[in-house]
Order: C-alpha cells, then structure tokens, then sequence
C-alpha cells in the first residue's frame, strides 16, 4: 500500500519528515509507503532548507497563489489520484502572542482549500496554532468557520465534502520534549468511512500506564557547554538516554550548536533570572535593591526573558528562541539562550537534519515547524486509516 501525499506550506519539512521517516530499532529509518509527489514553499531559506533535506521530492518553490494545474503539470505529477495533503498556513496572525489581525496571512487558508479542490485527495490533515480557534474575520465571526464551510464546499456538485475531526494536540503527550499545543483539522472524503480516522493515543503524560514526559534535561544534557560567541562543532559526551541516541542517529558532526554575544543588560538580566522565572521576578530584584535599578525591564510580557526548567518538558519553541528577551528560552543551567541545535532537538529533529540561512531564518524553520515525532505518530494513523479502506474494498 503507497500512499501519495502533498505537503502544501511546506517550510523546512516537519510534517514531510514525519511521512518520509519511521522509527525503526531506535532509528530512523526510510518509510517507502509514502510517497510525497511534491512540496510547496514561499520562503526561500526555507524551501532551500527542505530541498537540502529531501532533494529526491520536488518542490515549487513559489507563492501559494501562483501554484496551478499547470505549474503542477510541469512536474509530470499524476493528481488524478492524490490520497493526502497536509500542512498548515502561516501562523503568526492568528497567535495569541501578537496583534492578531486578520490580514491576509491570516487568509492564506483560502489558498490551502483552493488546492484541495486542484488535487481532491482522499484525506487533508491542517494544522495550526489554538490561536486560530478564537480567531475572528472581517465580519467579527470565526475564522474556524469560514473553513470548516470552505472545505464542505469544495465539490461544488454537492455529492461529495470532507468530514472534518478536529482536536488540540500537545507535542509532549508523543514523545516531544516540549509543551505545545496546536489544533489539527483532518478531513476525509465523504464518499470514505469517516470512522476510521482516529487520533493518535497519547502515550505520554501522568496518567496510569503512561511514559513520563521527556525533559529538557532529557532532550540536551548531551550538548556541549556554550560560553558567550562559541561554536562547537564536536560531541564532548556520548548519548545520555535513548532520546540522544535517536536524535544523533550516528551523527558524527554537531551542526548549529553556537551562541552570539549579549550587552550589558541582557547578560545582567540572564544571570539572575532562575528557573521558572522571567521578568516579573527579575524587576522584583529591582524592587528589593538587589539589581541596580538602572537594569529594569519596560518592554515585554511576564513570560519574557524566562528561563527554562531542566527537568521538565519545554515551553513552546517559537521562531524567535534564540533571543533572551523572547518567550521563555533561557538555558536551565547556563548563562545564555538555546543555541540553534537545541531548539531543534527539543521540537525533535535529528541532528543530521539541516536548517539554511542566518540564525533567526534557522530558528524560524524551527520554531515554525510540526515536530517530526509528532507527524510521526500522524503518519501511523493515516496508515491504518488506509489499510482499512482498503480492506473494505
């Protein structure tokens, strides 16, 4: 059984890994029943990211609007019998971390349905931020429904739409080592058993018969230490855990492990920020004549300039956690933020895996991606999705 599939918003390529790749004695491993006819991706060091990383998928690298029959044609892509597509529109209008605007990135889901009614695959997986649940249109009525309706009207026949099964999923109940919640719409054709879809089970958490969840401590603890603009490019320790081991994979070369140089303030402010604290302690120094007053924090939420818990799962990964005064992103134990290697080992991509351009387009890829582990446990449902369908035939 092959399953064709697209990946539409591609970015770096969480979601393609996810299909590409299965895990086999605790490796990676190629998994040839998916077979992804091509990718889409606007950005350019994103599309050269997932190009270095999967050079056998084709990819347009263009604007979403200009992908049509005929440029798809061009790639000698049979679409007459798509089973998947997946991926998820920009995020960043619809995060609850921002203004919020319902701008046109925020309508960049019209293009996503616009190509499911080009391809009308079997099933779609779209994924984005919760944001995107409280999210409101032009209109002042929910975004969600706007394309909950849209994708029941792509067979404009009126014989066929996609059911639509919808849950919020949290990276670190399947294996992440990261707090994240992101909402997941998976439509499947009308004219197919509905109830064969399933989402995967978490098999991570503090419930009877569960793993613990994977820490940070779990996910790094491996990496070597960083001093203030350090780059390392060699392992000092061997894998700690299982998680390690996967996500080195027999790497041999430690890619994007470095740190740039703070001022003044920033590295006053990551001193004496402890664990689990951000800026509304850091100003409480302040207050009590610990911290020279001079240091004081005006710009930023309370969960800015926060550092992370060493034995706990991370916070969200966003685009922008090599910044100190970002969300959440401070090192447990040393002075400085994530370096670029740890934010891609706690959204869960190998070592091996390559990110394209400066640091912040790296992070970006990074922060905007799905895990790998989670598209994983996708990936196996969708299997058995199919193998049911096709048992029935």
């Amino acid at each position: 059984m092959n399953i064709n599939i697209v990946d539409l918003f591609s970015g770096a390529g969480g979601l393609t890994f996810g299909f590409q790749y299965k895990i086999k004695k605790d490796r990676f491993v190629r998994n040839h029943q998916n077979n992804i006819l091509f990718a889409n991706e606007y950005n350019a060091q994103a599309a050269k990211a997932f190009h270095n990383n999967f050079p056998n998928i084709p990819l347009i690298h263009d604007d979403i609007a200009n992908v049509t029959i005929d440029s798809i044609a061009k790639l000698n892509i049979n679409i007459e019998n798509i089973d998947l597509v997946i991926g998820g529109p920009p995020c960043q209008s619809y995060s609850t971390v921002g203004k919020r605007q319902y701008d046109e990135r925020a309508k960049m889901y019209r293009e996503y349905i616009r190509l499911l009614g080009i391809l009308k695959p079997k099933m779609f997986i779209f994924e984005n931020v919760t944001g995107l649940l409280s999210m409101k249109n032009d209109n002042n009525e929910p975004v969600l429904n706007d394309i909950k309706n849209m994708f029941s009207d792509i067979y404009k026949d009126g014989l066929l739409n996609y059911i639509i099964k919808q849950k919020v999923l949290n990276a670190k109940n399947y294996g992440v080592p990261q707090s994240r919640d992101r909402v997941f719409l998976v439509g499947i054709r009308s004219d197919l058993n509905g109830n064969y879809w399933s989402f995967p089970t978490e098999r991570y958490g503090t419930g009877h018969g569960k793993l613990p969840y994977l820490t940070v401590k779990d996910a790094i603890s491996d990496l070597p230490h960083l001093k203030e603009g350090e780059t390392i490019e060699n392992y000092s320790l061997p894998p700690q855990n299982a998680y390690q081991a996967l996500m080195r994979n027999g790497n041999s070369i430690l890619q994007d492990h470095f740190i740039g140089k703070y001022g003044d303030k920033i590295r006053m402010v990551i001193k004496n920020v402890v664990q689990g604290e951000g800026k509304r302690y850091f100003n409480s120094l302040i207050d009590q004549g610990i911290v020279d007053k001079k240091y004081y924090l005006t710009s930023g939420y309370n969960n800015t300039y926060g550092r992370l818990w060493w034995d706990r799962p991370s916070t969200t990964i966003t685009n922008s956690f090599g910044t100190p005064s970002a969300l959440r992103c401070i090192h447990p134990l040393q002075n400085r933020s994530l370096s670029t290697r740890e934010g891609a080992r706690l959204q869960s991509f190998p070592d091996w895996f390559e990110f394209c351009g400066n640091k912040y387009e790296k992070n970006s890829q990074i922060g905007n991606a799905v895990p790998p582990l989670l598209a994983i446990e996708l990936a196996k449902q969708v299997k058995r999705c199919f193998k049911k369908w096709e048992n029935e035939q």
